[in-house]
């Protein structure tokens, strides 16, 4: 290799001073304080000075970490530092504040340094006007792909891949492709693999960057590439995307529309993002908090949490009217009121876990039609063995402390409650699931509702039942 050529590499690859610097000021408390100092006092040199040596990521998360007065004026003042790996960092909220502070030129820019994707998911929360005129300020080019991206579903394979990859016919040898990789600029910044098309532009097969390396130049790619592919339909759901790319150890998959024939594709950083924004979703939803996010607008954030807390109210008053069905047997035997609590409580706790792992069972396709009446019968078992554990302990104890019979009623309320959770930690997210509702959005309202009414009808009920109260 030539010395000017190495030279240039050099140029190109990070100094390590540099590395040892970003871990220096990697947002301690100290150093955002430093920054937020400088930008109140105007001090706009000092800002850029402290921001400049921060990774796009770092300083993506420092302008989330302030607040929105103080992010618009620590943008204007590193304004060149405010590249398209720094948008496309940034959280969705915080991204389009930045972004409707900006004019349509500045982000359709912005846009154009982008992969596909990440220039997707830049705008397509804007308005359509907002959206129009971005689009009308960038090149033909991008503007028709980001245009063909925008019109499939959100959260579908096509709105998530990367039109910019490398496809090669299938006739060309080994070598013949390496000096299509040197001498073409107009490549990918990084890619895993080359994808090998028919001259209907179909995948036929896929050659990894290491098989290239390491095959003799005069091999033919249809020797050496592999055949047996895993191809990824435009309208697949996001979720089903993650969950091939986690079964099958993909690095890249091709993309391919309703004709077979290869649009673009998708790459394990791309997935990784998923199946973060999924699992946070699904453990966000289990708690009715919404999107959980807190540069979320206040009025977006009350909304989505306030009708669960009303829903719960409504499920908590059916608990309350069993109650009041036995409040005569609660005033003549205290120790009612002082143990009922348990019962649901438990429940409840039992009702929790088993739907947790039904939800994530469903998530990751673990849980079918095929294997619903297995998963029934084993999660029965357990509830089984955990009853009967829990209902021995504190039979026992609320035997010692009040009387036998007490210790009798309360043990069978507790086994039949659990057993009861047990069901409907697995049946009511399956039910949702069935009808084509996300199982984790309002599971736990309704297992609930579930656990607490069985608790306080089986305890009081049985206690009832016993002759220990009229």
């Amino acid at each position: 290799m030539a010395e000017h050529d190495i030279r240039e590499l050099e140029e190109e690859l990070p100094r390590e001073e540099d590395e040892q610097l970003d871990e220096e000021n990697r947002l301690k408390p100290e150093f955002v304080d430093s920054v937020i100092e400088a930008v109140d006092e105007g001090d706009e040199s000092r800002a850029y000075e402290l921001v400049e040596p921060l990774h796009p990521a770092d300083i993506a998360d420092l302008l989330e970490l302030l607040q929105p007065e103080r992010r618009h004026m620590l943008a204007a003042a590193i304004t060149d530092l405010m590249t398209a790996e720094v948008v496309s960092e940034l959280n969705d909220y915080v991204r389009d504040d930045m972004i409707e502070a900006l004019p349509p030129e500045a982000v359709a820019e912005i846009a154009e340094q982008l992969d596909t994707d990440d220039a997707v998911q830049l705008i397509e929360d804007l308005d359509p006007a907002e959206q129009r005129a971005i689009l009308a300020e960038m090149e033909p080019e991008d503007r028709a792909a980001i245009e063909n991206a925008l019109s499939y579903p959100e959260e579908t394979a096509g709105r998530l891949m990367q039109r910019e990859l490398v496809a090669v016919p299938e006739h060309l040898t080994v070598g013949d492709l390496i000096d299509y990789l040197r001498d073409n600029d107009d490549l990918p910044t990084e890619f895993f693999e080359v994808f090998i098309v028919d001259h209907r532009h179909r995948p036929v097969g896929s050659c990894q960057l290491s098989w290239i390396l390491r095959c003799p130049r005069h091999i033919a790619l249809s020797d050496v590439m592999l055949r047996d592919q895993t191809l990824i339909p435009v309208d697949m759901d996001q979720e089903e995307v993650a969950l091939r790319f986690q079964k099958y150890a993909l690095i890249s998959a091709a993309v391919v529309d309703e004709g077979g024939r290869l649009v673009g594709q998708l790459t394990v950083d791309d997935i990784v993002h998923i199946i973060q924004e999924e699992a946070g979703e699904d453990a966000l939803l289990m708690s009715g908090a919404g999107e959980g996010d807190i540069n979320e607008p206040i009025r977006d954030a009350y909304w989505a949490r306030v009708r669960w807390l009303v829903a719960n109210l409504g499920t908590a008053l059916i608990a309350s009217v069993i109650i009041a069905t036995f409040d005569s047997a609660i005033a003549q035997l205290t120790a009612l009121a002082i143990l009922m609590p348990i019962v649901p409580s438990l429940g409840g706790n039992a009702g929790t876990q088993t739907m947790a792992v039904t939800v994530r069972a469903i998530a990751t396709n673990q849980l079918t039609r095929s294997n619903t009446r297995r998963m029934l019968g084993r999660e029965f078992r357990v509830a089984l063995l955990n009853g009967a554990t829990v209902a021995v302990v504190i039979g026992i104890g609320v035997a010692a402390v009040f009387t036998p019979m007490l210790g009798l009623v309360i043990a069978a309320a507790m086994i039949i409650n659990i057993l009861t959770a047990g069901l409907a930690g697995v049946a009511v997210p399956v039910l949702f699931d069935r009808v084509g509702q996300d199982p984790a959005v309002a599971s736990s309202v309704f297992v609930t509702m579930i656990t607490d009414s069985m608790g306080f009808f089986a305890f009081l009920g049985l206690a009832v039942a016993s002759g220990m109260v009229a």
